[in-house]
């Protein structure tokens, strides 16, 4: 099946993007177009307008800024998966990018794309729920930041309006000296959409002690969500602990159930994977090299 016709433009600058998005409610953003493009071919999107970001300057790149890591949106996921200032500064999002669609798709899909359709099983908004990050958006009256878990508010729906552009992605960066990270997705194969993932960050002291955590998960519900697992601060973080942890944090979990798994299991698996994602995280903060699924 080919694409409905619609008409194709390449705006100069972000501010005429935003003016062409705000003159047309049924026109759509492409860059990467990994998500857009076969949904164009199945006629499951009928924009009357593409307006293309892919070139303006001002949406690319990878920087420090004021604490934080700033990922432009229209960087390619296998520029940030190469990135080490990625892998020094947002440890979690360089252990989740391997688990990003293929290698063929990361040559051409973006970080903003991939935050902007926000599929509930996606790595890297999962991530960017975990750690806090902001998501930072152009609209006609001038920049807006929300953070991630105000962003995504179901299956491919986030709070961007018309006449928006999704410019940057920005991440906090831990200062502490001891950090750790784990990441674990189950799938029908590999690379497919996950069922479930968890995704957890751990700083310690010089004793092991909790000193920060973060968890999150995907794939269970409508969105990622983060888990609240502050009951570990200042523990030991063994493996009772981390269990009482994970078991109050899920005790409510909204879980979906399709076809590809019910709820029941996905819940299973999730009190499963956040387990395995916490302790690999604790393992690598005190310096020892946790076992995992190598990408």
């Amino acid at each position: 099946m080919k694409p409905a016709p619609f008409d194709y433009v390449r705006p100069g600058s972000l501010a005429e993007a935003c003016g062409l998005l705000a003159a047309d409610e049924d026109a759509r953003v492409i860059a990467g177009g990994q998500t857009l493009v076969p949904m164009l071919a199945m006629r499951l999107a009928r924009p009357t307008k593409l307006v293309d970001v892919l070139r303006l300057p001002e949406l690319s790149g990878i920087r420090e800024d004021n604490g934080s890591l700033v990922i432009g949106a229209t960087t390619r996921q296998a520029m940030a998966l190469n990135s080490p200032l990625i892998r020094t500064s947002v440890p979690l999002l360089a252990l989740a990018l391997p688990w990003v669609g293929h290698p063929p798709t990361r040559n051409r899909g973006t970080v903003g794309g991939s935050i902007a359709n926000a599929d509930p099983s996606a790595e890297i908004p999962l991530v960017a729920v975990t750690l806090g990050a902001e998501i930072e958006a152009a609209t006609p009256d001038g920049p807006v930041s929300t953070p991630a878990d105000d962003f995504f508010i179901g299956p491919m729906l986030t709070t961007i309006g018309i006449g928006e552009c999704l410019s940057a992605v920005r991440f906090p960066v831990w200062t502490h000296k001891r950090i750790g990270v784990g990441f674990h997705e189950i799938s029908a194969r590999s690379s497919d959409f996950a069922f479930v993932s968890a995704a957890a960050q751990i700083a310690v002291d010089e004793d092991g002690r909790c000193l920060e955590a973060a968890l999150g998960i995907g794939g269970v519900g409508d969105r990622p969500l983060k888990l609240d697992v502050s009951s570990l601060l200042g523990t030991r973080l063994d493996k009772k602990t981390l269990a009482d942890a994970i078991a109050v944090a899920a005790v409510d979990l909204d879980a979906t159930d399709d076809l590809h798994a019910s709820a029941d299991y996905r819940r299973r698996v999730a009190v499963t994977l956040c387990t395995r994602a916490l302790e690999d995280a604790r393992d690598r903060a005190n310096g020892k090299e946790a076992l995992g699924v190598a990408r």
